[in-house]
C-alpha cells in the first residue's frame, strides 16, 4: 500500500473509532442497535433506487462499520459481505454484527487486494457515501467491481459529485472553486483534523489524501471493466454537510443554499454485468 494510503488508513481508524464510539456522533450506533432497522434506515435516494434485496448474494465494498452491511442483511438478503481498509472499522463492524444478532462476514482489506481475500461473485455490489475519492485507481476499481458482480448481476453506485471536491468544504460561504474537476495521479492533501459526523469531536491524525475522479471517468472505467450502464442519476443534495454552507432540509439531506445556482451534489450508477 502506498504512503497515501496508508496515512488514509489512519486518519479511518481515528475516524472509526469516534463515529463508533461518540455520543455525538450521526452514526448514533446506540440507537442503530435498539432498532435494527433495514433498509428503511438508508437515505431516500437509495430506499428508492435500490429495491428490494429479498434473496441476494451481497458485496458490500469499503463498509466503514457496517451499519448499511447489517441493513442489507436485515432486509432480505440471503448474505451480506462487508470489506474495509480500516482494521479499528472492520473490529467494530463485527462488535456492531454481535449487538443486532446479525449473520454477516467483515473482511479487512485493501479494496484493490479485495479479489485475493473474498470468494466468489455476487447477485449486488454495493458501493455508496465517501468511497473513491479515497482511491488513486479509478480503473483498477472498477475492475475490482466486475470481478465481483456475477453475470446478470448489478452494481449500485452512490456518492457525491466530483463537483462538490472543487470547494473548500470549510469555507464558510459560496466560492469559486479551489480545486481541479479532473483528475490528477497527484493526490490532494488535506489536513484536518475535524470529524465530519461530529462537530465536537477532532482527531490527532491531520493529513490525508484524496483524488478527484470525474463522473465521465467513473463511467467508462465501469465501461471498459464490462459492465452496461443501466442509468446516471444526478442530485442537488448529499447525505452529509459537504460544504459549510450547505442546509439541512426536511429529508434529512443536505442542499445549497436558496438562491444559488442548483449544482450536483451527488449522483448515482447502476450498471449489470450481461449474462
Amino acid at each position: 500500500m502506498s504512503e497515501h494510503l496508508e496515512a488514509n488508513k489512519q486518519k479511518w481508524n481515528e475516524l472509526a473509532e469516534v463515529n463508533f464510539r461518540s455520543p455525538g456522533s450521526d452514526y448514533d450506533v446506540q440507537s442503530f442497535i435498539a432498532a435494527a432497522d433495514g433498509v428503511e434506515g438508508l437515505n431516500k435516494t437509495e430506499r428508492k433506487e435500490l429495491g428490494s434485496v429479498e434473496g441476494l448474494d451481497i458485496l458490500h465494498l469499503q463498509c466503514h462499520f457496517g451499519k448499511d452491511t447489517i441493513r442489507l442483511k436485515r432486509s432480505g438478503a440471503r448474505s451480506a459481505t462487508g470489506l474495509d481498509f480500516s482494521p479499528v472499522a472492520i473490529k467494530h463492524a463485527r462488535a456492531l454484527a454481535v449487538a443486532t444478532d446479525t449473520d454477516v462476514t467483515f473482511v479487512e482489506g485493501n479494496l484493490y487486494d479485495a479479489p485475493k481475500l473474498i470468494d466468489g461473485v455476487f447477485d449486488l455490489v454495493y458501493v455508496t457515501w465517501g468511497t473513491i475519492c479515497w482511491l488513486p485507481d479509478i480503473e483498477g476499481w472498477a475492475r475490482v467491481i466486475a470481478h465481483f458482480v456475477k453475470p446478470g448481476g448489478r452494481f449500485y453506485f452512490l456518492d457525491q459529485h466530483p463537483v462538490v471536491l472543487s470547494f473548500d468544504d470549510h469555507a464558510p460561504a459560496p466560492h469559486e472553486p479551489v480545486y481541479d474537476y479532473f483528475h490528477k495521479p497527484d493526490p490532494i492533501a488535506i489536513d484536518d483534523t475535524s470529524v465530519y459526523s461530529d462537530e465536537n469531536a477532532t482527531l490527532k491524525t491531520m493529513r490525508s489524501y484524496e483524488w478527484t475522479h470525474p463522473v465521465g471517468e467513473v463511467v467508462t472505467a465501469l465501461v471498459d471493466a464490462g459492465l452496461r450502464i443501466e442509468y446516471l442519476h444526478e442530485f442537488d443534495t448529499v447525505t452529509w454537510k459537504a460544504l459549510a454552507f450547505m442546509e439541512l432540509c426536511d429529508d434529512g439531506l443536505y442542499r445549497l443554499p436558496e438562491g444559488m445556482p442548483r449544482l450536483p451534489m451527488s449522483y448515482s450508477i447502476s450498471a449489470r454485468k450481461p449474462l
